[in-house]
């Protein structure tokens, strides 16, 4: 369930804004809460604690079969959730930022590819993409909704379970997985396919993260959205801000790991906060009489 539209208080709107025109070259992360909106459930409650089980881990994907056979049987379900996501306030926000030249990077812990959907250009991906998989043996690659036809003809009883979506294309679907059928990459006959995400206990690839620590070093400040941070993955870009004394603001609701580093946290949905903030910095610069790029936020 979407998350209730929570416009913030104008004090805290007034702080964001402020902060944004003082810093307009910032780098942003993004977590789950983005996407919320958009009908993906997340994994953690508002004090950062898990909802759910810890999502598969690469090391019970990669060792097991049966693991295999459980994740894309569950998978052939809930992924309609991603395929069918569309961006949401968030994400048109973010890519309205870009255009008016505020962001320098997105840096997203997300694997829908909404923002770039939504039409953010400058995304660093940092746990890959969902839509894609890998052979984990030859590196091939293929899109994952021809993977998921390959799956369903093989499996066509699946096709009619029924099971709430959970988060990144997970579905809460318990039975015996023992007859699921997944098929081998057939250009190394036999290697494993693997959506070509970070998966929970696997490590992003170092050059991903060079890169994006290298976009932290031209933004000016940093500004966390609907993130706990709790993986490391994402708090470390707020350390590292930290530690070269680049300020940080936040958007989200509830607890975050980096709390105790932010100039200022704004409690609000990721939408209405962020609508509300591109919508007063348009405004302030018209009447500044400061021509803004085509295109309003929804």
């Amino acid at each position: 369930m979407s998350q209730p539209e929570l416009p913030p208080p104008t004090s805290e709107r007034d702080g964001l804004v402020a902060f944004v025109e003082r810093y307009p070259r910032l780098a942003v992360v993004t977590g789950a809460g983005v996407s919320t909106e958009s009908g993906i459930p997340d994994y953690r409650d508002d004090h950062g604690d898990w909802k759910r089980s810890p999502p598969m881990s690469h090391q019970a994907f990669m060792a097991s079969h049966a693991a295999r056979q459980r994740y894309w049987a569950r998978a052939l379900i809930g992924f309609r959730a991603l395929q069918e996501a569309r961006p949401g306030q968030a994400h048109h926000a973010l890519a309205r930022l870009e255009r008016l030249g505020y962001v320098e990077t997105l840096i997203t812990q997300n694997v829908d590819g909404l923002h770039q959907r939504a039409g953010s250009r400058r995304v660093i991906d940092l746990h890959g993409r969902a839509d894609v998989v890998r052979c984990m043996s030859c590196g091939a690659r293929r899109m994952r909704h021809d993977l998921h036809a390959e799956l369903a003809d093989s499996n066509p009883r699946w096709m009619e379970a029924q099971a709430q979506a959970g988060p990144d294309g997970d579905a809460d679907l318990e039975a015996d997985f023992s007859s699921f059928q997944v098929p081998d990459c057939t250009r190394c006959r036999g290697g494993i396919w693997k959506p070509d995400v970070v998966f929970f206990g696997d490590n992003v690839p170092r050059t991903l993260v060079a890169t994006a620590y290298q976009s932290l070093v031209s933004a000016e400040a940093l500004l966390v959205v609907g993130s706990s941070l709790m993986v490391f993955s994402g708090y470390r870009f707020a350390r590292a801000c930290a530690q070269a004394d680049k300020p940080i603001a936040c958007l989200n609701l509830g607890r975050t790991r980096a709390d105790d580093l932010y100039r200022l946290k704004v409690e609000t949905t990721a939408g209405a906060g962020l609508t509300a903030v591109v919508t007063a910095l348009e405004r302030n610069a018209r009447a500044a009489n400061i021509s803004l790029p085509d295109s309003a936020v929804p």
